[in-house]
């Protein structure tokens, strides 16, 4: 299906309107390139080449802004500081309602992956429990041996079967349903039993990258759109609201909402870059700020011990066993509910016997590539 050049990079309806209303910066403008301080200076890396990477054997490395984020600072709690983390840990929500009763089981051939699904609620402040939109819908796939983590993007817009509400696009579900309903769309798309849910809302975002002293982001395409910023091409450091703005902007790319997921990915990498800094791993105070910074705002069917559980059977993955993808789709399209992307289904389904059965280095899906 040809591309519909409308769709890639004009607005859609009711969902730009949300988008000017929750947008960092009401009114206001981003500067482009904007001169860092002193301080930030001292954090991040040219304006125009990559940030070195530091790379430290042995410490918990992260696999999406939000679950291993958070955990990464356990590498550090030893003595005193252990009670702390906990208490800290302990502020991140808890439901027993994010997962559906029913859907498909585990193939027993994945042993002891996990297939988490990572939303970016746009709820404010701390009350996740109320059904917005979600502009964020990551699946994070953790492999069974531990050695591997893969994260699928799945657009807002592709046009999907929701239970009970026929075709509409799959950010749909969750505001029908919450993440229940979400759930169950995704595990039919995909043949898939999703094991977790960790839903957060866009404060958390903001502050866990300032918690973490801004971080370095690869502007893929330069765009100059109000309140979602101003960027040329490259690296730019930027604080938690403009990469909140940078992250949510959509109209002026190429692809409109396939390119946006890739700059989310984009930031989720520069947040793990940053998160395994030596500045950061070397730094107890700063790596406690962003377990306080994230967990008020997380809700998540796990609990704390599981967190934990996973962070330690991480403790030898390195930043090159991540990947991004985006789910598969053969085009876009207009119809009764507006813009949407088309579901390539031959792909998805492979796709979903690759998360199925944990044999995801050997899927047929292209990696995005992700700087």
């Amino acid at each position: 299906m040809t591309q519909d050049p409308a769709h890639q990079g004009a607005a859609s309806g009711p969902d730009d309107a949300r988008d000017a209303e929750t947008s960092p910066h009401p009114g206001g403008t981003e500067p482009a390139g904007r001169e860092s301080t002193p301080t930030e200076d001292a954090n991040q890396a040219a304006e125009q080449a990559p940030p070195e990477e530091k790379k430290r054997a042995g410490c918990f490395k992260v696999g999406c802004l939000t679950l291993l984020s958070m955990i990464v600072v356990i590498a550090l709690a030893v003595g005193g500081l252990a009670l702390y983390v906990n208490h800290q840990l302990d502020q991140i929500q808890h439901s027993n309602s994010l997962l559906p009763s029913d859907g498909p089981t585990r193939d027993a051939t994945a042993g002891k992956a996990q297939n988490i699904l990572l939303l970016g609620s746009d709820s404010r402040g701390k009350n996740l429990r109320d059904n917005g939109r979600s502009d964020v819908i990551q699946l994070m796939h953790v492999s069974s041996d531990r050695r591997s983590i893969q994260v699928v993007h799945f657009p807002r817009d592709l046009y999907v079967a929701i239970p009970g509400h026929g075709m509409n696009k799959i950010n749909a579900a969750y505001s029908f349903g919450g993440s229940k309903l979400l759930v169950s769309t995704m595990q039919n798309l995909l043949g898939l039993h999703i094991d977790h849910v960790a839903q957060i809302g866009f404060d958390g975002f903001t502050k866990l990258t300032n918690a973490m002293g801004g971080v370095d982001v690869y502007v893929r395409y330069p765009y100059s759109e109000g309140s979602f910023g101003s960027w040329t091409q490259g690296y730019h450091h930027m604080n938690g609201q403009q990469a909140l703005g940078f992250s949510r902007e959509r109209h002026q790319l190429p692809h409109g909402d396939i390119d946006r997921g890739v700059d989310q990915q984009e930031w989720i990498n520069a947040m793990v870059t940053k998160a395994l800094s030596r500045g950061t791993l070397e730094n107890p105070k700063r790596a406690l700020d962003m377990i306080s910074a994230i967990a008020p705002y997380t809700l998540t069917d796990t609990s704390t011990s599981y967190l934990i559980t996973l962070a330690v059977s991480l403790r030898n993955i390195s930043r090159n066993d991540l990947t991004f993808y985006t789910a598969p789709f053969s085009g876009f399209a207009k119809n009764s509910v507006g813009d949407v992307d088309v579901v390539d289904m031959p792909k998805m389904k492979q796709l979903g016997a690759s998360l199925r059965t944990d044999s995801m280095s050997s899927t047929s899906v292209t990696p995005n590539t992700v700087s």
